[in-house]
């Protein structure tokens, strides 16, 4: 029986190995669809140090962009930005324990949904944006991390996908996640109102593009985001 198995261990390897050797496998092998090397060797100097942070953020490229135009509202509040442009939810669904989970953050802000309405990864219904915001809000919730849901920023339409309207499913998604948030006695973090112009949508003096922030968009994000994490952390 040893035998018969060291043979059939021998084997496996073997075939993995030639896959593995193959251009068109190899390919497929060196992928990373939700990109989970980007925070890997941050991520694992956080837990080597134990220096874990207050508040993981997770999200696209309005919350890497964040980091990027005021790190020290990150450095100086031991928060910690977990954003990735162009990313949707089922990625950062994929990514949630390494980047979020495994740093043991007093809570985390989930910051996510636009590109999945301007169809970065396809199609993606309310329904799916919304379970997978609540997938990520119930293995937060498991580990003892307190929830921060963000609303989605306004959009009017999107430059590199126009026409698609987004403004309505950026409503429904938003109020399912205000009614979520307080069904579960999470925080629900309203962004939307504070950035809104008539059109519901970004106006110019908060973007460029009408989809993500310029610094002046994010100076009106920082306190009322700051002030959301102080009552979530109180509660």
């Amino acid at each position: 029986m040893k035998s018969y198995l060291t043979s059939l261990l021998l084997l496996f390897l073997s075939t993995t190995n030639l896959i593995a050797q193959n251009p068109k496998y190899k390919e497929l092998m060196e992928q990373d669809w939700p990109n989970l090397k980007k925070y890997q060797a941050a991520n694992e100097k956080i837990i080597e140090n134990k220096d874990y942070p207050k508040v993981v953020f997770m999200g696209n490229s309005i919350t890497e962009g964040w980091v990027n135009k005021q790190p020290g509202f990150f450095e100086e509040n031991n928060y910690a930005g977990r954003g990735i442009s162009g990313q949707t939810t089922p990625q950062m669904l994929i990514r949630f324990m390494p980047d979020v989970v495994a740093l043991e953050p007093k809570a985390v802000i989930i910051l996510a949904g636009t590109n999945d309405i301007a169809g970065n990864t396809g199609f993606t219904s309310v329904e799916t944006i919304t379970n997978n915001i609540k997938a990520m809000s119930q293995l937060a919730k498991a580990n003892d991390i307190k929830v921060i849901l963000a609303s989605i920023l306004p959009v009017f339409d999107y430059p590199w996908r126009p026409g698609l309207e987004p403004v309505d499913k950026i409503a429904k998604v938003n109020t399912w996640m205000k009614t979520y948030a307080e069904q579960q006695s999470f925080t629900y973090l309203d962004l939307f109102t504070a950035l809104k112009d008539e059109r519901e949508g970004l106006p110019k003096k908060y973007s460029e593009d009408g989809v993500h922030p310029n610094l002046e968009g994010y100076k009106v994000m920082a306190p009322l985001t700051k002030k959301g994490i102080e009552q979530t952390l109180l509660e």
